[in-house]
């Protein structure tokens, strides 16, 4: 089944390249490119997962986020930017953003992103998350007291907060990563959120604990 992707970049060749890197793989399919986030939301249709830069004319990419989610509930956003500064990526994430990466990531991380996004998971370059993870430190243990999150639930949620993957919660719990997707899954529900960077937002936003 192919990935549908909406891309919103005011770069030509960028924007291009974009286009012609996601097409050449059978996996995805570019839906639209607009230069504008404001012509995008007046033309565009739902996509699986929406390529949105920051730089853009009249309408940021940043403040456009809850409109493209108020439209298209279900379209995932990846944030791509030059931009490495610790304030644009956390209000992106805060926004709603569901991955957050740079114009300078080679485009094998690209396309790791956009599936990795579309099968529910987080897209954080290592600077990105390195970032993140300097703004927030010390970074507190969570201990739920309001969502009902199990013992286990807990202890996943600390280790997404702390920047690690499916595949090393996994590893470190000893527990199949079938086993790890659920817990998040279940995480999600509880919190409201439909990804890892909304889930680590909602918990440092509600300071749970």
């Amino acid at each position: 089944m192919e990935i549908s992707v909406g891309i919103v970049e005011d770069h030509d060749e960028f924007r291009k390249s974009l286009v012609f890197l996601i097409s050449s793989f059978s996996e995805y399919k570019v839906e639209w490119a607009f230069s504008s986030a404001t012509e995008a939301l007046g033309n565009s249709t739902g996509t699986d997962i929406l390529l949105l830069d920051i730089n853009l004319p009249n309408l940021s990419g940043i403040d456009a986020i809850p409109l493209f989610n108020k439209k298209f509930p279900g379209q995932k956003i990846i944030m791509l930017t030059i931009r490495e500064d610790e304030e644009s990526i956390l209000k992106a994430i805060k926004n709603g953003a569901d991955g957050y990466i740079l114009k300078k990531t080679s485009p094998p991380k690209i396309l790791e992103a956009i599936q990795q996004v579309y099968e529910g998971g987080a897209a954080l370059t290592p600077m990105v998350a390195k970032q993140i993870l300097t703004v927030l430190k010390p970074v507190k243990i969570i201990k739920d007291q309001s969502f009902s999150l199990t013992p286990k639930e807990t202890e996943i949620l600390n280790l997404i907060v702390q920047g690690s993957s499916t595949n090393a919660i996994a590893e470190q719990l000893f527990i199949s990563i079938l086993t790890v997707r659920n817990h998040i899954k279940k995480i999600y529900e509880k919190l409201q959120v439909h990804s890892k960077a909304q889930a680590v937002a909602k918990a440092l936003k509600e300071n749970i604990g």
